[in-house]
């Protein structure tokens, strides 16, 4: 067990916010196993988000030239910057990771490593991908029904929007499911690790909003969700039919049922 985040919890009279998803970490095995899946290096730009009670902050801190530390939560600034102190480069932010610009960090990271708060993690995941276009890699422990589905393959039934977004910039995998019990208080949920490794740029605007609208309406085709979208073009429902059947697909198939890369290919022919 960690003993730094049960000695700050009593000693700060932390008590965990439900309501912000708070679940710290208090066991120091899964430490090392973040260092070395995450693959860090002496000349890495870390961005964590949800710094917490700083167990992860002063583990990852000695390990890399700069680290940016994220927390919401103003009431644990006392035991972050304890963890924080004896390292200079070290960068706290206390601000909502969800409004933070990450492109206005200085220096610019180069990964994320994070226990992400359950509500934001898919959200947070997606905005560094897209604000950091210099980003390689993202390792998150996150629910696992998210990391499950960040990694989920066409024709899921956890396959959705933040899988295709996830996937046409990264190769997704979890690494391995977390026990519970790694956690005060322990969550009603099971955890995971999840391991995103930039292979593209971040998707255009008009890719992004074409997938966000064509998973708007999960149990409606395709084409019919694109044409229920505020704003959408009178004559969109039938130029995706016959852009569907161009590609392969019946004209009234589901969003689920298309690779990543065809949602790319779609939006072409739809500008």
């Amino acid at each position: 067990m960690s003993q730094a985040s049960l000695d700050r919890l009593r000693r700060f009279g932390i008590r965990p916010n439900r309501e912000l998803g708070q679940h710290f970490l208090v066991d120091d095995n899964i430490l090392e196993v973040i260092g070395r899946e995450a693959e860090l290096d002496p000349g890495d730009v870390v961005l964590e988000v949800g710094g917490g009670l700083g167990v992860l902050s002063e583990h990852l801190a000695p390990r890399v030239a700069h680290l940016h530390v994220v927390e919401v939560d103003r009431s644990l600034e006392p035991p972050l910057r304890e963890a924080l102190g004896p390292f200079d480069n070290a960068t706290l932010h206390l601000a909502d990771a969800v409004e933070l610009d990450f492109a206005a960090l200085d220096p610019l990271p180069g990964k994320v490593v994070a226990n992400l708060p359950y509500g934001v993690a898919a959200t947070v995941i997606l905005k560094a991908l897209a604000e950091l276009p210099e980003l390689v890699l993202v390792l998150a422990m996150v629910q696992r029904e998210v990391g499950e589905r960040l990694a989920s393959p066409p024709g899921s039934k956890v396959y959705g929007a933040s899988s295709v977004l996830a996937q046409l910039s990264c190769e997704v995998r979890v690494v391995r499911r977390i026990s519970r019990h790694v956690f005060f208080p322990v969550p009603n949920v099971e955890s995971a690790l999840v391991l995103l490794r930039r292979t593209a740029p971040p998707p255009p605007e008009d890719v992004v909003a074409l997938v966000q609208q064509a998973f708007a309406h999960r149990r409606k085709a395709l084409a019919r969700s694109l044409a229920l979208a505020p704003g959408a073009p009178r004559d969109v429902r039938e130029r995706a039919r016959a852009a569907l059947e161009e590609l392969g697909h019946p004209p009234d198939a589901r969003a689920e049922r298309l690779a990543p890369q065809e949602f790319v290919a779609l939006a072409e022919k739809l500008r």
